[in-house]
């Protein structure tokens, strides 16, 4: 008995649920799924590519995969789903820093650069690490909504909005909170 009742009631639920389709739910998908954006996708796999200015080489960038998408509509932009690492170089092509993160997308009309996912800044002065880094060619700045910066003497500094020029030769976390170390005395 109860067996029957509870087919009586899905078949009862079936077709109401698709009774409640009608005519103008078709008309009005037709013009929604004309409306789509086509890409074009050319994927490159184990991607390098070399950056120099004046033939002295500044920096490398690799990539497992490197998308060079084209949409219908809008700015033409290269994704790094697998991640990204980038090499700094001195004159002696020494590494002066490296920036890694699991994923990265750059739009070439804005000329922006985001880092995504456990993006790590390491140079000789500090270690940064953040969920979110941007980098803007325009201004030469990195910026990120928060993170925190580890100095080669060992102070930790959280916090939010953080920004340093293209060489990380400074930085600037505000709302900061961290723990520093200082060598010596300290006076009253």
């Amino acid at each position: 008995m109860l067996k029957s009742s509870l087919k009586i009631c899905f078949l009862a639920i079936a077709v109401l649920w698709i009774s409640s389709c009608t005519e103008d739910d078709l008309k009005n998908a037709a013009p929604i799924s004309s409306k789509k954006v086509t890409l074009t996708k050319d994927r490159t796999y184990g991607m390098e590519v070399t950056y120099s200015d004046s033939a002295v080489l500044k920096a490398k960038g690799y990539a497992p995969i490197y998308d060079k998408v084209t949409p219908s509509q809008g700015n033409m932009y290269n994704e790094m789903p697998k991640g990204v690492k980038i090499e700094f170089y001195d004159p002696y092509l020494q590494v002066t820093g490296t920036i890694t993160s699991n994923y990265a997308i750059n739009d070439e009309t804005k000329r922006v650069t985001i880092f995504r996912k456990n993006v790590v800044v390491v140079n000789d002065k500090l270690t940064f690490t953040t969920e979110e880094l941007t980098w803007d060619e325009n201004t030469k700045m990195y910026t990120s909504p928060y993170g925190t910066a580890v100095t080669k003497t060992g102070d930790v500094l959280t916090g939010m909005s953080f920004s340093a020029p293209q060489d990380f030769s400074t930085y600037t976390i505000s709302k900061a909170s961290g723990e520093g170390f200082f060598k010596g005395d300290i006076q009253p």
